[in-house]
């Protein structure tokens, strides 16, 4: 086989990968066939493009600045943990890290959390929380370990549900009626 023919069969294929794995996963029982259907369903949540709102969005109006307070996920575990001061937080790495909070009632000891986001979809696998005891005899005499079970699961059903509550709240927000031409059913 020549070079060129070679070459011309790697783009291809790799430009055929590339197509394919940009397909989503959508249930086809779901989805209307009908393109007009669909075209106004997505655009009444939020997802489409209409040429009239970029047009006047650039008429005396400010930016749209979406940045953490669009992620769900961020929103709820902050709100979740807002009585604990927080050591870091930081949106891109995707991470919220407490500091160590007591809350008085039982001395030398504390707790710090750590919340990893996996990815920003609201599911039960995209948090990994960590919780951390410090128990203290003395002040420099002081044991940290990780602790598992109940309190990391109620953790994570706690800004799970928040979570969806900000979703379907952000989706009803987005939700604008389609004015456009529907094709007639035959």
């Amino acid at each position: 086989m020549s070079k060129l023919k070679i070459t011309s069969t790697i783009v291809f294929l790799i430009i055929s990968l590339m197509t394919l794995n940009s397909c989503s996963k959508t249930d086809a029982r779901k989805v209307s066939p009908d393109p007009a259907e669909r075209i106004k369903k997505n655009l009444e949540e939020g997802r489409g493009f209409r040429l009239m709102d970029a047009v006047d969005k650039g008429k005396g109006k400010g930016g749209d600045f979406e940045f953490a307070s669009s992620n769900e996920l961020w929103r709820a575990s902050l709100d979740t943990i807002d009585f604990m001061p927080l050591a870091s937080a930081n949106y891109s790495g995707g991470i919220i890290i407490t500091d160590w909070y007591s809350d008085g009632n039982i001395q030398n000891e504390a707790i710090k959390i750590s919340i990893r986001f996996l990815t920003n979809e609201v599911r039960s696998d995209s948090l990994d929380i960590k919780i951390f005891y410090k128990k203290c005899n003395q002040v420099i005499d002081c044991k940290i370990s990780e602790k598992t079970g109940s309190l990391v699961t109620e953790l994570k059903k706690k800004i799970l549900s928040k979570a969806s509550v900000y979703k379907k709240e952000r989706k009803d927000k987005n939700f604008k009626p389609y004015k456009g031409k529907t094709r007639a059913k035959d």
